[in-house]
């Protein structure tokens, strides 16, 4: 991608005053080179409004602030760029001192996006939610198994007693599923993996799945189950849904 950057918007944690201070930062230097820039805190809900004609999203923080504002600005055609303040950095690309190294080549454009594929999760009656790793459906109460009756694009595959079921995009892939003993799979694949975890019997093999494919989980447990979003979002599910 070549041009020059007109607008970015800025997005970092908000209990992170070193996040916060650079971000800060970072908008003084762009607005020196005369992009115009807006900042605000990832997690305030009506924060997509200021990537709107914006043709960069920065964000600034750990892995989980790079998650929200996936999620934030899943509906905005508009790319990430995340700056590393956390501690693993798996989803930013740069440090800080990364960036201020190439500042001038972010303003000029000079980078090459990559399309990450995101899932999506409905719950009947209670909205729809999507996580750039994955969603899981899961237990409860520690110490109980949950039932999760699984059908793939209409096809009925199992009916699982497990701790819970993953379904994770490629991104994804090495974060939870991997430890439920799901493939690596590269960032840019088009894939799902379906993963369950400590299912019982023998039914603990991940499956990989067509990106368009529709996974169903009704949970048969009598008290339900939890639904999470890249481990941040979570919803309670009734039983039989």
């Amino acid at each position: 991608m070549t041009g020059r950057l007109s607008k970015a918007a800025i997005y970092h944690h908000p209990r992170s005053e070193g996040a916060a201070g650079f971000a800060e930062e970072v908008a003084t230097e762009l607005r020196r080179r005369s992009v115009a820039v807006e900042v605000a805190n990832a997690w305030v809900e009506d924060a997509a409004a200021i990537a709107k004609n914006a043709s960069l999203a920065i964000v600034v923080g750990g892995d989980g602030t790079v998650l929200r504002a996936s999620r934030l600005l899943a509906e905005v055609p508009v790319p990430i760029l995340g700056v590393n303040m956390g501690r693993l950095g798996f989803l930013t690309d740069l440090s800080p001192r990364d960036f201020y190294n190439r500042i001038d080549s972010v303003v000029a454009m000079e980078w090459r996006c990559e399309d990450r594929l995101m899932v999506e999760a409905t719950i009947q009656g209670d909205g729809t939610f999507i996580g750039l790793n994955d969603v899981v459906v899961s237990r409860r109460h520690p110490g109980r198994p949950v039932y999760i009756d699984v059908t793939i694009d209409g096809a009925h595959v199992a009916l699982y007693r497990c701790d819970g079921i993953i379904v994770a995009t490629p991104t994804g892939s090495t974060g939870y599923s991997l430890a439920a003993g799901g493939p690596i799979l590269a960032p840019t694949e088009h894939h799902q993996i379906m993963s369950p975890v400590s299912a019982h019997l023998a039914l603990g093999r991940s499956i990989v799945l067509q990106p368009e494919s529709v996974v169903q989980l009704r949970v048969t447990s009598e008290d339900g189950g939890i639904l999470s979003v890249d481990g941040q979002e979570d919803k309670q599910i009734p039983s039989d849904c």
